[in-house]
């Protein structure tokens, strides 16, 4: 499982309302053909059939196209910006559409996703915040990723008071050991679920 961050502009064009609603990401990068099974120098060829000039450009074309078509996989997840919001997705495997293909829809090289959670910007945690600003038009993810629950992973409300060391508003210190130890208690659960969730909770509060 892999976790990406991707831009919504391909082509210049915002797409958020599209993707969202329409479920799916795509790349841009019309002219290239199916790409499922192309290699990384067949992405330079073919992308300099396609009229991309410039060997920095042509090369950051390549890498963007090799993790879209090929890094990404079905089941990994993609974050993508809408304002002061965030979309957490589960991608789904590669497909060209080829009535897409030409310059004015640049739509062609298409992943389907299935929207997990949408969560404001402030409550991502500084891990997923740091990929989602990232500049490039995509980019992964290279740290650990949890084995289960993602989608809890990625928020972390709390974790600006904790690393400034300011105890969050009405929480004394009691109320807080209080907390931890249902939290303990919640790992030994019968409940896969619960026990996940209190794993990520406690890890969260301790960093």
């Amino acid at each position: 499982m892999k976790l990406f961050q991707m831009k919504t502009s391909p082509q210049g064009v915002e797409r958020i309302k599209e993707f969202l609603e329409d479920n799916y990401l795509c790349i841009g990068y019309p002219g290239t053909g199916d790409l499922e099974q192309a290699e990384r120098e067949d992405l330079r060829v073919k992308l300099l059939r396609s009229g991309i000039n410039g060997e920095q450009k042509l090369e950051e074309a390549v890498d963007y196209l090799d993790l879209f078509v090929h890094e990404m996989q079905d089941g990994d997840y993609v974050l993508i910006a809408d304002g002061d919001w965030v979309h957490l997705g589960d991608l789904g495997d590669y497909f060209y559409d080829d009535t897409q293909d030409n310059e004015e829809d640049g739509q062609c090289h298409r992943r389907g996703v299935t929207w997990l959670k949408s969560m404001p910007r402030r409550s991502l945690n500084s891990v997923a915040a740091e990929l989602l600003a990232e500049e490039a038009l995509i980019s992964r993810y290279q740290g650990t990723l949890p084995s289960a629950r993602l989608e809890l992973w990625i928020e972390d409300t709390g974790a600006d008071i904790r690393n400034s060391g300011e105890k969050p508003t009405g929480v004394d210190e009691d109320t807080l050991e209080l907390a931890v130890a249902v939290l303990k208690e919640a790992l030994h659960s019968g409940d896969a679920e619960r026990r996940e969730r209190a794993a990520i909770a406690i890890l969260q509060y301790a960093r």
